[in-house]
């Protein structure tokens, strides 16, 4: 991974899970850091399926798989933790 500032790197994600979803009625601006990404009452609202497009787009773009579904929501339980996690990588 190039050497991204933490506010570049979460910009970067939220671009990317914009993209994969077809959110396209939203702009990364509109995703605050520590809102919860997954279910029906989170503003994006996203599902198993949405998490898996986006697990394939982080291994392609940063070379890491996440194959448990649980594990996933873990992780991407916001942009927050999802840039902690890719940090630590």
């Amino acid at each position: 991974m190039t050497a991204l500032t933490d506010e570049q790197l979460k910009l970067e994600l939220k671009r990317m899970i914009l993209e994969e979803t077809g959110k396209d009625d939203l702009s990364p601006e509109d995703i605050s850091d520590d809102e919860a990404l997954f279910g029906p009452d989170a503003p994006l609202a996203l599902d198993s399926l949405d998490g898996l497009q986006i697990s394939v787009a982080l291994k392609q773009r940063y070379g890491v798989e996440i194959n448990d579904s649980k594990r996933l929501r873990r992780i991407m339980a916001d942009i927050n933790s999802l840039t902690d996690f890719l940090r630590t990588r």
